[in-house]
């Protein structure tokens, strides 16, 4: 997950909707994800689920899992690994299958039916886990081989899958006492009301707030295929003879580097702070604020002092005062770089005979400027040898044929849920089949915003199962008939969702339940694949001219290379700004009730140290949808925690000979492969020779430690 785009992760999506059928023909017709599907490798059968499918899906699915719970907590046999562990990792395939497809297209391509389900069956399936987590003949089962582990004979897998089991219990509230349980239930219930109820706010509020411009020399600067893809997203919401300029999820928006009407540009940036608070119907903040309320509740119901401590007990930092403590180290350094960076720009503003001083209105065009000026750095002399399909091909596919000896062929016999999707079937070093990976990388306006990674089939040897994963983004799509010509930024965020999904496709484990990572580890393996993006081979490969083929030339190349730091004091401090912002909604107490988010925004970014007026945060409270939404909540540090891992595992690789496929196999064998079988500490120790060192973190982006 890019925290240039953002990924996410959230399970709640669909497929494409199909004419209804009769009552009679329904009654008949099996739900299609009562079997396995018998497409290869298991992928979702988009060719015949419809909308009608997904509820009686979820309805049957958690019927089905409850059963299989009940029999596993009633078993008269005394609990064994296999009786109860297994046997829980082996229930649910059902649900599983609903969650997996409805989670991936109600995300990346809504509609009102699909979001009615999830509105329906959001709280259904938290009281499900409830009924999990919450029953006490299961959690005795599972108590009594905790306690007896060292004599049960398990290997390292089992052991590590046992002790987490047992704390997912605990965390659920299995120890709590009877009463507390019915609040804990009640809360669970609400939160997923509410963090359902945002994620749909927010959906039509970022549609909403695109700006609509009734001129086109408003966006002078755009260029005509700009202002071509201005019309066409008019058109497309029925507002021929106008031209829109959507909103993406973050509070920059990408076309105000280009705009030169300062107006427009303050209108497009107001549009995307305000969106979800304007006081109509699609405003976010009621909705926030209890969810950090009822959090903080929950957190004290179940022993932690506030839901920070909650959620990263069982992280790679453990503690908010460790996540805090890191982020300490940052804040000086970028707040030095952050004024050094603004007293350029109003250098440059100045030269140019304007009269005004920088706002964040202001900064990526006039940055641009500075860029130009000190790299002879054109980002639209970039953009025409980064054609998406080749970039896609040609660098990412082939930066991890070199590391890890992949190969990929295009499928399209497998079907997809919107025309965009395409899917391509992935080959091992060896030539046997690894996995599918699926695509989908153009905004639309019933996508969720950001980029993300998730799973349609995970990888299991207990279930018999290879990957099939997923990445979605939101890049700008063209008018018909012209070419996806993209941003490095853009090349960025497809080499670092890939990242994701490679470490996806090279989980090599028996037990589903230990494929998931934490949020300060999981953006580990894609950042670091971001590195690969300016690799010299690999950048030589996939960096022509649309139209003639030709290479980059070296002196562009050379000049990408030089301004790769530059504003770094703008996007770290941004980044840690919405980082800061999320650990202060989530380390309230209880007894602090419910605030007002105006206002406590407004405090929180007034303490943090950092160039707020200049430099807002990458997400404001009303659309941070990773923390209200997305289960990024007092884990959005991650993004940075993982930087500092990435750098240095990247300067590992350096000092080792960089892109080899020694190398590569080494870091497959190491992390990509190991899901959460280890300890994180272990696990990077074990690659790195050593604790995590903030040093080339600060190093890549040219900060001195302060």
């Amino acid at each position: 997950m890019n925290p240039r785009a953002f990924f996410h992760l959230v399970l709640m999506a669909s497929c494409l909707s199909m004419p209804s059928m009769p009552a009679a023909a329904q009654e008949a017709r099996a739900n299609p994800f009562a079997v396995p599907s018998t497409l290869p490798f298991q992928a979702p059968r988009f060719d015949i689920i419809r909308d009608e499918d997904y509820q009686p899906g979820f309805e049957q699915g958690m019927a089905e899992q409850a059963a299989e719970i009940a029999r596993i907590a009633d078993n008269p046999a005394a609990p064994t690994f296999d009786n109860t562990i297994a046997a829980m990792e082996r229930s649910g395939r059902m649900l599983q299958r609903v969650q997996a497809a409805f989670g991936a297209v109600n995300q990346a391509d809504t509609n009102p039916a699909r979001q009615a389900v999830q509105k329906v069956e959001a709280p259904k399936l938290a009281a499900h886990n409830d009924a999990i987590y919450l029953n006490p003949k299961l959690f005795a089962r599972v108590h009594t081989l905790f306690a007896r582990q060292a004599s049960l004979g398990l290997n390292a897998e089992q052991r590590q899958l046992l002790q987490i089991v047992h704390q997912r219990f605990i965390r659920a509230g299995a120890q709590l006492s009877p009463a507390d349980q019915t609040k804990l239930r009640a809360l669970n219930g609400q939160l997923s009301r509410l963090q359902t109820q945002f994620q749909q706010r927010l959906l039509a509020a970022t549609k909403a707030g695109g700006l609509v411009v009734d001129d086109p020399a408003q966006l002078a600067g755009l260029g005509d295929a700009g202002i071509a893809a201005a019309a066409q997203a008019a058109k497309e919401r029925g507002l021929a003879g106008k031209w829109v300029l959507p909103l993406q999820n973050t509070t920059q928006q990408p076309a105000l580097e280009s705009l030169s009407d300062r107006a427009t540009r303050q209108k497009l940036f107001e549009q995307s702070w305000t969106r979800a608070a304007r006081g109509d119907a699609n405003d976010t903040r009621a909705t926030l604020a209890e969810i950090a309320e009822l959090r903080a509740r929950k957190a004290a119901l179940l022993g932690y002092p506030d839901w920070a401590s909650y959620v990263l007990a069982d992280q790679m930092a453990k503690t908010p005062a460790t996540a805090e403590a890191f982020m300490a180290k940052l804040i000086p350094a970028t707040a030095a770089q952050e004024r050094r960076e603004a007293v350029d720009i109003d250098r440059v503003i100045k030269a140019g005979g304007e009269s005004f001083t920088v706002q964040p209105w202001d900064w990526e065009r006039y940055a641009e400027r500075v860029r130009k000026a000190r790299f002879d750095l054109d980002q639209n002399e970039v953009k025409p040898y980064f054609e998406l399909n080749t970039v896609l091909e040609k660098g990412v596919f082939y930066a991890a044929n070199q590391l890890y000896g992949v190969s990929f062929k295009e499928r399209h016999d497998i079907p997809v849920y919107n025309p965009d999707v395409r899917v391509f079937e992935v080959f091992d070093r060896d030539g046997k089949h690894l996995g599918l990976f699926y695509c989908d990388y153009f905004k639309r306006d019933n996508k969720n915003g950001g980029a993300w990674m998730s799973s349609f089939v995970g990888q299991s040897k207990l279930l018999g199962t290879t990957p099939v994963v997923y990445n979605v983004a939101n890049l700008p799509k063209p008018a018909p008939g012209q070419p996806a010509l993209i941003s490095f930024d853009d090349v960025t965020t497809m080499f670092h969702e890939f990242g994701h999904a490679l470490h996806g496709l090279f989980q090599n484990l028996t037990y589903p339940g230990l494929g998931a990572s934490a949020r300060d580890f999981v953006e580990f393996p894609s950042q670091f694949n971001e590195h690969w993006a300016l690799d010299p081979k690999v950048l030589a490969h996939y960096a022509v001219h649309y139209k003639t083929g030709a290479p980059m030339p070296q002196a562009l190349v050379d000049k990408i290379r030089k301004a790769e730091r530059f504003n770094q004091g703008y996007s770290l401090g941004e980044l840690i700004a919405a980082a800061e912002l999320d650990m202060r909604w989530h380390a309230l107490p209880a007894s602090a009730g419910r605030q007002d988010p105006d206002a406590f925004e407004a405090a929180a970014l007034t303490k943090m140290g950092l160039d707020a007026e200049h430099v807002p945060p990458r997400y404001r409270s009303s659309y941070f949808s990773h923390i209200w939404a997305g289960g990024y909540a007092a884990g959005y540090y991650g993004y940075l925690w993982t930087q500092m891992l990435e750098n240095d595992a990247f300067a590992w690789f350096e000092s080792h000979g960089g892109l080899t496929r020694a190398n590569g196999d080494r870091f497959r064998d190491l992390v990509l492969s190991r899901g959460h079988s280890q300890d994180y500490d272990t696990m990077f120790r074990a690659f790195y020779g050593k604790d995590p060192d903030i040093g080339p973190m600060l190093a890549d982006r040219g900060l001195a430690p302060q």
